[in-house]
């Protein structure tokens, strides 16, 4: 059974920083692409940023370019949010999710999810 962990959330204040990871296990060998989703209350979820566990390529939202790094581990089966310049409209549970490619990675529904982990950023 696939299981995604998130970790790391928290509270900062506005300007700090957090890592979230995702530790991955039992994904299928054909599943390449992690990603990190965010939904704060009252608004869609919102894709933040993607990664092809094989070669690195990385993608992002254009509300976190610039802000946030997404990298893995392959060795630790482990995928990390670094989240830099946080403001108050990061303010979101944010959710680890896998899936066969990052093809229009904001668009298609990941078949693989986590429970999540909120971050909550305050001014």
């Amino acid at each position: 059974q696939v299981q995604l962990a998130e970790s790391g959330g928290g509270s900062v204040q506005a300007g700090g920083s957090l890592r979230l990871s995702c530790a991955a296990s039992e994904l299928p060998s054909n599943v390449w692409c992690m990603g990190w989703f965010r939904q704060a209350p009252g608004k869609e979820r919102e894709g933040v940023a993607a990664i092809y566990r094989t070669s690195g390529t990385t993608y992002y939202s254009d509300s976190v370019k610039g802000r946030f790094t997404i990298s893995r581990d392959n060795a630790k089966n482990t995928n990390y949010l670094q989240m830099n310049s946080l403001q108050p409209e990061d303010t979101a549970m944010y959710y680890c999710a896998a899936a066969v490619t990052c093809a229009a990675w904001q668009r298609v529904p990941f078949p693989y999810w986590g429970q999540g982990t909120q971050v909550t950023v305050s001014s």
